[in-house]
Formats: C-alpha cells, structure tokens, sequence
C-alpha cells in the first residue's frame, strides 16, 4: 500500500471553495482557485463528453447551474465548453484544463461520475490526462467498475471508493440491491482494490470503513461536511474531510 499522507494533509473543498452568494458558482476556477488560496484540497466531479473528453462538472445534464438543457455525455467537449454559466463569466472545464490551473498547489480528489452502464471511457481518460501531471492527484468512485478500469490503466494513479450505508438517494433506484449491498459493504474489493475510502459522514460510524481503516490502513475521509457537530464526528472516525459551505 502507498503512502497516502498527501491525500489526508489538508481537508478538501467540496466541488471547490465555492460560494454563489458572492458570485463563485461550484467546479468553477474561480472555485478551486479559493480554495487553492486558502490552502485547501479540491475535491471535484468529472463527466464524459459524447468525444470522450473528461469534463469537470457535477451534473450529467445542464440546467441546475447552467443555461440550456442537455445531457453531456451526448454533447462534444467543445459544445460544453461554449455553455455560459447563469451567473458569472465561467465555463466547463476540461480536466486538462484543470490540471493547468491547479499545476500541483493543491491536492486534486477527482470523482468519476458514472451511469453503471459499463462504459469505462472517463476512467481511461483521466488516467491519460493524470500521466503527464506532476501534481498529486487522486480517483475515486461510486463504481467499482470504474476504479477496477483506472486500476488496469494507469496502476501507480492512486485511486478510491466513494460509499455510504443505504444508497437511498432516487440516484440509485434503478441499481438492483444485490448492487448497492455489494457497494455498502465493499464486496467489490478484491477487484477494485481501493487504495483509500470516501464515506459518508452521516453515516459514520460503520463497520466497512472502520474495518478497513483500523485493519487494512486505508486512509478514510468524509463527506460532505457542513457544519461544526459533523466536524466532530469526522474527527473521530475519519483522517480528513471533504468540506462545503462551513471551514475546518
């Protein structure tokens, strides 16, 4: 197991040190550059582009946070890009296009978000992009199937599982419970072999992270952390948080 101490230096900013009140919209760079000026990790979100570009977005379709109204998978890098935000002059950025901005003063925790489709093209992706970045980075997913592909493409690129007890969000409905008790539980291990857990802070304490903290080492932080009763319990049963609209 690498030594992950770089994950757990410094909590991390959840989609970015955000804030819509004074205009800084989240996985914007004026986002990760807060938080980068407060000397915070980002934790942000990638989508696929219908060409197979990694998108920094939390969404799979515009609309929440954007003008328009479509679906990004079925959309082209450049279409993407030419969204306007409804506030602000910001646009999607690519991971790429990240990796510029951040140049390694801040630790990067990059979610792959996923529709349980088998489709592994952003895992191969941002294994791709993340080669020729210098600065520390990190994967994590909700799929196993998505951490498995990063594992096989690019080995040495530290990667993760996002988890949480129930999974009773309507985002996962359509997933068979065989599924989501496989993900609870962390069954998916042997193949997936996370090398660090992020687990829901709500849901903390549970037996999977701390087994696999106190047993087998692996780093675990928390999310979302928003105030300061869930901070404490972080501190007790977690190495770090992923924060949002409430600083450590």
């Amino acid at each position: 197991m690498p030594k992950l101490d770089w994950l757990i230096a410094r909590p991390v900013a959840h989609r970015g040190l955000h804030d819509a009140s004074i205009g800084v919209i989240e996985n914007t760079a004026a986002a990760f550059s807060a938080a980068i000026a407060s000397g915070y990790g980002i934790e942000t979100d990638l989508q696929i582009s219908a060409d197979g570009e990694a998108m920094v977005h939390h969404d799979d379709a515009l609309g929440r946070l954007t003008e328009g109204s479509g679906v990004l998978a079925k959309m082209s890098a450049a279409q993407i890009a030419a969204v306007r935000f409804k506030v602000g002059a910001a646009r999607i950025l690519t991971l790429g296009e990240l990796c510029d901005l951040v140049r390694g003063r801040a630790t990067l925790l990059l979610e792959l978000k996923s529709h349980f489709d088998g489709d592994m093209r952003l895992a191969k992706r941002a294994a791709e992009v993340l080669s020729g970045y210098a600065g520390p980075a990190a994967v994590m997913s909700f799929d196993p199937d998505l951490i498995e592909a990063a594992r096989h493409a690019a080995p040495r690129l530290t990667r993760g599982i996002v988890s949480e007890r129930h999974y009773s969000d309507p985002e996962w409905d359509d997933l068979p419970n065989s599924q989501k008790r496989s993900m609870s539980w962390l069954l998916h291990a042997p193949r997936s072999r996370p090398q660090f857990l992020a687990y829901s802070v709500s849901d903390l304490p549970a037996v999977p992270p701390v087994l696999a903290r106190m047993i087998f080492g692996l780093p675990l932080l928390t999310w979302t952390v928003r105030n300061a009763r869930d901070g404490s319990r972080a501190a007790r049963w977690a190495d770090q948080i992923i924060f949002e609209g409430w600083r450590p």
